[in-house]
């Protein structure tokens, strides 16, 4: 249990989460890591080419702070802190309630990122320089896939979970390995 608690700190050096954009006039893709924390450059300038690019269509500059970078950090520290302190102090059936916590974290801040990517690609500025629209007439969106490979226009977008993710679901899974465990051995005992 206290291992995983303490994976889900590698949210600190590892990004979550990585946009990336492919196109014919881009011969390295656009991307952007997305840590707990910071938005950052896959390569130099990426986000700032992103910007540009996507003004012409009407989206938002992707800001240089958002307010879940304020509160993400703190999640993860006293989430791993209580990992920590029901790993030493707490019977096999808290880790399962840490782990309740953390998958209900996890999938709000799922569901707060595609709410952000759905704001984003679909809320335009109607002064656009350029303006596209779907067969039916309605103006497209430009929004990346929570998950997964998309076509957007003549770009190709990959969203993927990062290594900072992976540690944070091995913890986790750690974690509830850890109350089987004991649950296992709280039976052979009885």
């Amino acid at each position: 249990m206290s291992l995983g608690a303490l994976l889900i700190l590698g949210l600190f050096v590892f990004p979550l989460w990585n946009i990336t954009l492919e196109a014919p006039q881009y011969p390295i893709p656009l991307g952007m890591d997305i840590y707990i924390n910071d938005f950052a450059d896959t390569h130099p300038h990426d986000i700032k080419n992103i910007n540009l690019m996507n003004h012409y269509v009407g989206m938002k500059y992707i800001p240089e702070s958002i307010p879940e970078f304020k509160i993400f950090p703190v999640v993860i520290i006293v989430m791993s802190i209580l990992g920590l302190l029901i790993g030493i102090k707490a019977g096999y059936k808290w880790f399962l309630v840490w782990f309740s916590i953390m998958a209900i974290l996890a999938a709000a801040g799922i569901y707060d990122f595609y709410l952000w990517e759905h704001d984003y690609g679909h809320n335009l500025d109607p002064k656009a320089i350029m303006k596209f629209t779907n067969p039916d007439g309605s103006i497209m969106g430009f929004q990346p896939p929570l998950f997964g490979t998309k076509d957007i226009l003549n770009f190709t977008a990959h969203s993927y979970p990062q290594l900072g993710a992976y540690l944070m679901a091995g913890g986790m899974g750690l974690s509830l390995l850890a109350f089987f465990i004991g649950r296992k051995e709280k039976r052979a005992s009885n």
